[in-house]
């Protein structure tokens, strides 16, 4: 018999099915045994003669075969799909046996600590509402390629080991290449920008690695980021497309991933509206000073000096901008320049900052970009600037050094945007496999 999917039984009462997944649950009463059994569509009870069952244990890989029945109006389970149904098992197979498991996961929430959610990382992530996190973050990747497509944009695929560091500093991870020394890279940045003057407009989905010396609960030293990079564009521009790329990717989650944020019990976001759209309860834009005398006047803390905002600033800005603006992002501008990469253009009007920018989502920074340098010389000597070898940059300055137009770009961090979608109090958690200063799957000072 072919295998129907737990879901499809829905439209098959009174129908013999076979249905293969895994064991989740298992109650006894007396004689009778209900299992829930899962697969990738959904979970359903499931009636078995307790002899059939005798040594069914959670997460046991089964196949039943058996007849679909409506449930008594009294036992109707209202809080899954398939609450009206149960299967009453005819035949049990058992395709693979699961030792006993290290603790609970029958439960709605898996209440364990951060260290043994990921030291067990194979098993929990089959718990519903871990891998509700990465149904989500699907979701935000798929968004993200429609808006991008949606604004003209070409996916190119780049490369992760690169001949140098994309921003410079020492956070960069050095790897043996043959004789050679490479880098894993810190951003898909120089590849998106060599591309423009061959597709214009361009996105790509990319490993970035940072050697960062963080063990905080927003940073990994393995990301993935969501890049755009724009030709023929100005500074505007680039920020009614960011606001928009934003706007629709999460508005395209919250439509097709209702019933998981509800299940997380997180607030619906607040969008105000981009630019482009006009009209009131537009996404608020501060510059970089503008916010810190703001964050000054509202909250009382002098940070006037500062080259950055605070993760605090950040909470705070969010949180005027939701009760002045009706809007859970925030835009800032005009970072100093000597604070930002190389490849990024100083504002004419005021080359101590810089035409860059970055988006807050619900306390946090989630993408960062700017308008770029395009002039093959000026590039050059920033690079210079920098401390850095142009020798090094040779196929990027290629692209400059034959014509390259106005232009710029952004990158989002997909890890800090499904957390702070679901509110995680940790972005290991939207990483299925994280990689920080402690863990390499798993924890470093195990293997020392």
């Amino acid at each position: 018999m072919e295998r129907s999917l737990i879901l499809d039984c829905n439209n098959k009462v009174g129908e013999t099915v076979k249905i293969c997944g895994f064991v989740q649950v298992r109650r006894d009463h007396g004689k009778i045994v209900f299992l829930d059994v899962s697969d990738r569509s959904t979970i359903v009870q499931v009636v078995v003669e307790g002899g059939k069952a005798s040594d069914l244990r959670p997460q046991d890989v089964v196949c039943i075969t058996g007849k679909v029945n409506k449930r008594p109006e009294r036992l109707i389970n209202e809080n899954i799909p398939t609450g009206s149904i149960e299967i009453s098992a005819e035949n049990l197979e058992v395709l693979s046996k699961a030792q006993e498991l290290p603790f609970d996961m029958s439960g709605k929430e898996l209440d364990l600590q951060l260290p043994t959610l990921l030291d067990f990382r194979s098993l929990t992530l089959r718990h519903p509402k871990v891998r509700a996190i990465f149904k989500i973050q699907a979701c935000i990747l798929e968004s993200f390629r429609k808006a991008a497509q949606d604004l003209g944009c070409t996916e190119i695929v780049v490369p992760t080991i690169v001949a140098g560091a994309t921003e410079g500093g020492a956070e960069v991870f050095k790897i043996d290449y043959f004789e050679h020394k490479a880098y894993l890279s810190q951003s898909p940045q120089l590849y998106k920008q060599m591309l423009v003057p061959v597709l214009e407009r361009v996105f790509t989905i990319a490993k970035a690695y940072r050697a960062e010396p963080s063990v905080t609960t927003r940073h990994l030293t393995e990301s993935t980021q969501m890049d755009i990079e724009i030709g023929f564009t100005e500074f505007g521009e680039l920020l009614d497309c960011l606001e928009e790329m934003a706007v629709k990717t999460l508005k395209r989650v919250e439509e097709e991933c209702k019933e998981i944020l509800e299940d997380y019990g997180v607030e619906k976001i607040l969008f105000g509206s981009p630019r482009s759209a006009g009209g009131a309860g537009q996404i608020p834009r501060l510059t970089l000073r503008e916010a810190q005398e703001l964050i000054l006047k509202e909250f009382g803390r002098d940070n006037r000096k500062e080259k950055d905002l605070t993760p605090q600033d950040e909470v705070d800005l969010c949180k005027w901008a939701k009760e002045k603006h009706g809007s859970d992002f925030v835009t800032i501008t005009h970072f100093p320049t000597k604070a930002k990469p190389f490849y990024t253009m100083p504002d004419p009007k005021n080359p101590e900052y810089s035409l860059s920018y970055d988006l807050l989502f619900r306390g946090v920074e989630v993408m960062s970009g700017s308008q770029r340098i395009n002039d093959y010389k000026e590039l050059v000597e920033s690079i210079k600037s920098r401390g850095m070898d142009p020798e090094n940059f040779q196929m990027y300055l290629q692209s400059f050094k034959y014509g390259m137009p106005p232009e710029g770009g952004f990158s989002f961090g997909l890890e800090r945007i499904t957390m702070h979608v679901l509110n995680l109090a940790n972005v290991r958690e939207a990483s299925l496999f994280p990689r920080d200063m402690e863990r390499v799957d798993v924890r470093l000072s195990k293997t020392t």
